[in-house]
């Protein structure tokens, strides 16, 4: 008996091993249908004077635009990269883990390029040796040197100490540029902090507790505005007095006071449910625009701003 459902389940795994391969063979099956018979993902430009221009495939139609092989291949990457990302919800496969070291990679240079020319460059190379940097790399920037331009040294010799790490032996010496930059970082953002978040919190609590509010043409008093911003301030003062009981231990939280920090606990509920969802909404957001790039400019199974003929957009 128990032979025979060993026989049965390794059957049903076996025919359960060709249904993720025999589904992508078809979705494969289809893409390449579809590119053969409409294009889709093909990206068509026409000329101007700043150079080739994205346009709609009307243009094409018309004659006046022309396919690009360089943005249509960018729209074929893009689709098999995030189709790869995607296939991380059915298992951890290869097409997953090559699309993810693909990304760290792009961004990791591609930042690098950009905190090189915006930063390195103009900041640090160019108040050091402006006159090279402004004759061969930037010709924008000025080729004076400022008055207190030796200072750009310290940087300089805390970058290269921070370059140590990467030697062999000494690696002791990228200590302290890392803690010199932790340390400057954390006192800078300590004061923007307390600036733009926990004094304006705090502003923003010592308000009115009733608020009236003038008609727009100044002539008496608008009593609906005011009773709504009124009730929106005593909901403020009662849920911030009721989240600092909660958090306040020196009394124990019985009678009035437990009534009050258990509003406390609702309140904070309520503001920790509406960060999270306005978080996943963010995400649902970033979901909903790679869902529309796959549907709409690589597959062409929708068009919602009519940029091509309607024949050309559907499912079959």
């Amino acid at each position: 008996m128990a032979s025979g459902q060993l026989l049965v389940s390794e059957k049903t795994a076996g025919k359960s091993r060709w249904v993720g391969p025999a589904l992508l063979l078809a979705a494969g099956v289809y893409v390449a249908w579809r590119a053969a018979v409409f294009g889709c993902g093909t990206v068509y430009v026409a000329p101007a004077d700043e150079g080739p221009t994205s346009v709609s495939a009307w243009e094409a139609v018309a004659g006046v635009a022309q396919p690009s092989l360089g943005r249509t291949i960018g729209v074929w990457v893009a689709a098999l990269l995030t189709l790869a990302i995607f296939s991380f919800l059915y298992k951890d496969n290869p097409l997953y883990k090559l699309a993810e070291a693909v990304f760290v990679g792009v961004s990791a240079g591609y930042w690098m390029v950009v905190a090189f020319w915006t930063t390195l460059v103009p900041n640090l190379l160019g108040k050091l040796f402006p006159a090279w940097v402004s004759a061969g790399l930037m010709p924008g920037l000025s080729p004076e040197r400022e008055d207190a331009w030796y200072w750009y040294f310290v940087p300089l010799v805390l970058g290269l100490m921070l370059l140590w790490r990467l030697a062999p032996r000494g690696a002791w010496i990228a200590a302290w540029p890392l803690a010199f930059i932790m340390g400057a970082t954390a006192g800078v953002r300590l004061v923007g902090f307390l600036q733009a978040d926990f004094l304006n919190q705090i502003g923003a609590t010592i308000r009115p507790a009733v608020v009236l509010l003038h008609q727009a043409d100044g002539q008496g008093v608008d009593w609906t505005a005011s009773l709504g911003a009124t009730v929106q301030a005593l909901l403020l003062l009662v849920g911030v007095l009721c989240c600092l009981t909660y958090f306040f231990f020196s009394v124990e939280h019985r009678g009035l006071v437990g009534r009050a920090s258990r509003l406390g606990v609702w309140v904070l509920m309520i503001t920790f449910g509406a960060a999270f969802g306005y978080t996943v909404m963010g995400r649902i957001a970033l979901l909903a625009g790679r869902l529309e790039f796959l549907l709409n400019d690589w597959l062409w199974l929708i068009d919602p701003a009519g940029l091509r003929p309607p024949d050309w957009t559907g499912w079959w």
